[in-house]
């Protein structure tokens, strides 16, 4: 179980303050947040990109009463407002705004700040980096997978906790060994 994978990079990692386990929402492959939502452990975050729908406001209201029942953490995508006008733990950018981390930790301290790579490079301002696609992805915006040897190295070289995104599974996470953490979207549906 991808959990049980991502609990164990936690550990060896030695970063509690951050979940160890992120999961993805998405519009077309993940329909029903809350559904995948429930069955995540506690400690798990949320990460809800809602891409501009028209009830995110009252989907991210419910949302975050689940995560606060189940011991979840929710961030919200790349919606600084919406964040802040729920009382979200956070938020996850991605890499075309990942320059704005620094100024959103400034104005929200408390806040898990997460960014997207697809280089390696990222913003000092998150406390942690999201790379991607690290495995054959459904995503329509993946680009060409990096494979687990070259997504381990370049988690090595980033100077902050790094979390595997893109195809990651129960069958593959096992040789992510240099991430803090696994993200995933269709294998916590």
């Amino acid at each position: 179980m991808l959990s049980v994978v991502a609990r164990t990079l936690k550990r060896r990692n030695g970063r509690p303050a951050l979940p160890s386990l992120l999961f993805f929402t998405d519009p077309v492959r993940t329909p029903d947040p809350e559904a995948s939502a429930a069955r995540l452990p506690p400690g798990a975050a949320i990460v809800y990109r809602h891409f501009g729908a028209t009830d995110r406001v009252m989907r991210a209201k419910r949302l975050l009463r689940l995560c606060r029942r189940r011991g979840l953490k929710l961030l919200i995508g790349a919606d600084a407002a919406l964040a802040r006008a729920i009382g979200a733990d956070g938020i996850h950018l991605p890499e075309r705004l990942a320059n704005r981390a620094e100024h959103l930790r400034r104005g929200n301290p408390k806040w898990i700040i997460t960014a997207a790579t697809h280089t390696g490079a990222g913003s000092s301002g998150a406390m942690a980096l999201v790379l991607s696609p690290v495995f054959p992805s459904a995503s329509a915006s993946a680009s060409r997978p990096l494979g687990a040897r070259q997504a381990n190295a370049m988690a090595c070289r980033i100077n902050r906790p790094v979390y595997a995104l893109g195809g990651v599974s129960a069958r593959n996470a096992g040789r992510l060994i240099n991430f803090a953490g696994l993200a995933a979207i269709e294998a916590l549906a």
